[in-house]
């Protein structure tokens, strides 16, 4: 299951990269495995902030599956720097994990991608801190991060920061997928 998430999270955002219009640019937009599972909105009442904090919440549908709310960015002002996006997160029933990503493309493919799997959170939480933190290259071209709910419930991000860090902030690094056998079993 983890690493169908990983991979579907990897070519859904590749796929938004490579389609994302003038008007989504810089906004806020549901997108993921099953995206219609899901709504996006603000919440003025369940705030960090004092300002509206975003949520995804599951709707309806294909619950094994899973939903973002994303954004982005242009790489231009991070090139060469190590970045981090910060946020509170609050969750309520979330039924498999939930937990913020980031992904930095160069026009090609991902260069540089990490999504808090490793660090998950379930169910019913108070406001917490979590964080990403991964260099962009040189040749980057966007960055790509939100939060993910895996399944059911609803998540709430607020306090939200993205800005360039020194190299004593340590990056993340995804996981290394299952190693594969050499051989087939026949």
């Amino acid at each position: 299951m983890k690493q169908t998430i990983i991979a579907a999270l990897l070519l859904t955002a590749a796929a938004v990269a490579n389609t994302a219009t003038a008007a989504e640019a810089g906004k806020w937009f549901l997108t993921g495995g099953a995206p219609q599972a899901y709504e996006i909105g603000e919440d003025s009442q369940d705030t960090v902030s004092g300002k509206p904090a975003r949520y995804i919440r599951y709707v309806d549908g294909e619950a094994n599956k899973f939903g973002t709310l994303m954004q982005q960015i242009s790489a231009k002002n991070y090139k060469g720097q190590r970045v981090r996006f910060q946020a509170m997160i609050k969750t309520r029933e979330v039924s498999d994990w939930a937990g913020l990503w980031m992904r930095v493309d160069n026009g090609q493919h991902s260069v540089a991608f990490y999504n808090s799997q490793d660090k998950p959170i379930t169910g019913t939480t108070g406001w917490q801190l979590r964080s990403v933190t991964l260099d962009v290259p040189a040749d980057a071209e966007t960055l790509n991060f939100g939060v993910i709910d895996g399944g059911k419930g609803q998540v709430w991000i607020d306090q939200l920061s993205l800005e360039a860090v020194g190299k004593d902030v340590p990056a993340d690094v995804q996981a290394p997928r299952a190693k594969l056998p050499a051989v087939p079993t026949l």
